[in-house]
């Protein structure tokens, strides 16, 4: 009985595990890019020049200060729609919503933005189509 008892616990213990699965490369990406695409707002509000360029290119890093909004205060949400991975290359299609005040005046705008985004770790290489972060023209 005492053998009997051992085994059906044996059993028991050893069926009894879930597989776990494991993530994919492909989600991980995703999931860097919208941890990017947060802190490279967050940096642009706060005005953190130095976060702004250590989380993208050269080029980007240039043409973001270059054409960057004046304002006092800054408000930015981004709703994510898709993500698109190809080789080294991530796109990153967001709408966007901006508030900011300057000199007492509120500004708002909206727009769609894709974050073309490259390399490992991801970095910001540049901003297509209604970039959120540009002055408007």
């Amino acid at each position: 009985m005492l053998f009997a008892s051992l085994i059906f616990i044996f059993l028991l213990l050893s069926c009894g595990k879930k597989e776990v699965k494991q993530v994919s490369e492909d989600s991980k990406i995703t999931q860097e890019s919208f941890m990017l695409a947060d802190v490279i707002k967050n940096a642009y509000i706060k005005n953190d020049l130095f976060t702004l360029e250590r989380n993208t290119t050269k080029d980007s890093y240039n043409e973001l200060i270059e054409a960057r909004k004046i304002f006092d205060i800054a408000e930015l949400s981004f709703t994510l729609h898709w993500v698109e991975i190809e080789d080294s290359t991530v796109n990153l299609q967001v709408s966007w919503r901006g508030t900011r005040t300057v000199k007492g005046k509120r500004i708002e705008d909206r727009g769609l933005a894709v974050f073309v985004m490259e390399g490992r770790p991801l970095k910001l290489a540049k901003v297509l189509r209604d970039n959120p972060f540009k002055e408007p023209e």
